[in-house]
């Protein structure tokens, strides 16, 4: 027996093969186009994300075509806003996390009660579900009028494969229309907003079957109907249960396009400097508090291309610079960053170039300033204090000089967890526990991933990094959004 995971990610998709014991038999990628129709908007099309699904899992079955797979499950990047008709139809582009043309809108939320605020448990951020439909409502009322449902984007997915509409409380907790300590959609919120309730989908938990998979969707990725397709979770949440992180204490920090530290907690305690995130975990028994950054991959791949850089070079370039590129800085901040920065309208920059230095310089500058974003949100995170190590995980993790480097400025001992897919095996791990391979997310433990001691910090480095951090810090608002 096995089971399919598939992830969709903000510019890929990854579908994962895993058998009972938890042995990887065949992982496959495809990608799609993000695109940027104007500045701070960031889109994609929902046909091009069901192209690739359809071409990562038949390429995935290529691999082990004898594999019996007995389940599906899902997870896919958070927050964002696919507007369906009533057969699942999309009637425009889908809105994604990294948008921020709904940064007006957050006044709205600003005029709510206290009491309504703090029972959505989070820092109000332009790219959320929430905000978003505040903006489709203001400026394309003809297609919010028009549409049926208002879905994640992996609930979107899971609707082309069932004909079955759904979603989590891991997704749903991350919109901003969520009540986090009722455990349902803010109804009151969604009215003081004047947004329509029935765009909402019902909640289910994760690892429940939500549906089965179509005729019709399984002729076209060679499955056989009726398979058991579980909810799923956001990305991030099936990233933790995919590296093995089920109970509270540890800190994940998961690398990709953005960047995520994790640590799960048995209550539902928000944050009250309103600068980190609390959402529901994927097993349906904890919630995790997470520091977010926007900046992290997003921003290595700009400059990558922008200097027709291979990623090689890009992370070569962590071990062959020394610390602080003789006063190059490089500010991330292509899009607006989360509330947990000192000033989160900070735009990209580099700063202090001189003719002396080349392309590898820059490149080094551009690892230092994500780094250097990253350990922002890490100092945010309330128990950042008590972590004398961290778990790495994600598809940005894996070049031992980028490790050393974060090692260094974060100051801390970096554990590798031994899964390149960790959010695509979260997702199979759901689909097996909701088809009754295992009984809950705990009793996955006997199969988590290995982790190992990939970076330690070094003193000298660590010194040196701590002074360039501080300039990071003291020039990091020199230019700003309007």
């Amino acid at each position: 027996m096995a089971i399919l995971g598939i992830d969709l990610g903000t510019s890929s998709v990854k579908v994962i093969v895993l058998d009972t014991r938890g042995r990887t038999l065949s992982v496959s990628k495809a990608g799609y186009t993000v695109m940027i129709p104007q500045p701070s908007w960031s889109e994609s099309d929902p046909n091009e994300w069901w192209a690739a699904v359809v071409s990562a899992i038949q390429t995935a079955m290529a691999q082990v075509p004898q594999a019996d797979i007995t389940a599906i499950g899902l997870s896919g990047q958070m927050h964002g806003v696919v507007l369906t008709d009533e057969e699942g139809l999309p009637i425009r582009a889908a809105m994604l996390w990294a948008d921020t043309r709904a940064q007006p809108e957050l006044e709205r939320y600003r005029t709510l009660s206290p009491s309504l605020l703090e029972r959505l448990a989070n820092p109000l951020v332009p790219g959320m579900a929430g905000p978003m439909l505040c903006w489709l409502a203001n400026h394309e009322a003809l297609s919010y009028q028009q549409a049926r449902w208002a879905l994640q984007p992996k609930d979107w997915l899971r609707l082309r494969l069932t004909d079955e509409v759904a979603t989590d409380p891991s997704d749903a907790s991350a919109t901003l229309l969520y009540d986090l300590l009722a455990d349902n959609w803010a109804d009151d919120v969604i009215a003081a907003l004047n947004l329509k309730r029935r765009l909402l989908p019902p909640i289910i938990p994760s690892a429940t079957i939500a549906g089965r998979l179509s005729a019709q969707a399984a002729a076209a990725l060679g499955l056989p109907a009726g398979l058991p397709v579980a909810t799923g979770a956001a990305d991030t949440a099936a990233a933790a249960l995919g590296t093995g992180l089920l109970v509270p204490g540890p800190i994940q920090l998961t690398l990709g396009t953005g960047a995520q530290f994790v640590q799960l907690c048995s209550e539902p305690k928000a944050d009250q400097t309103a600068r980190t995130h609390l959402y529901r975990a994927a097993d349906s028994a904890n919630w995790y508090a997470m520091a977010a950054v926007q900046n992290a991959g997003l921003a290595l791949d700009w400059v990558r291309q922008m200097l027709n850089a291979t990623w090689d070079e890009v992370y070569a370039s962590a071990a062959t610079v020394p610390p602080g590129t003789a006063g190059l800085l490089f500010f991330p901040y292509l899009t607006t960053e989360r509330p947990h920065h000192p000033t989160p309208s900070s735009t990209a920059a580099f700063l202090g170039m001189r003719i002396d230095q080349r392309r590898e310089h820059l490149l080094h500058a551009a690892l230092e300033g994500v780094a250097f974003g990253i350990r922002v949100a890490f100092e945010a995170l309330p128990a950042a204090d008590e972590a004398n190590t961290l778990r790495l995980a994600g598809g940005g993790s894996e070049h031992p000089a980028w490790c050393q480097m974060l090692a260094d400025i974060l100051n801390r001992e970096l554990f590798t967890v031994n899964t390149p897919t960790a959010s695509a095996r979260g997702a199979a791990l759901l689909g097996g526990i909701a088809s009754g391979i295992w009984a809950d997310a705990l009793a996955t433990a006997s199969i988590v991933p290995r982790t190992s001691l990939i970076a330690a910090p070094e003193a000298e480095r660590v010194a040196a990094y701590n002074k360039v951090y501080a300039r990071h810090l003291e020039n990091v608002n020199v230019y700003s959004y309007n």
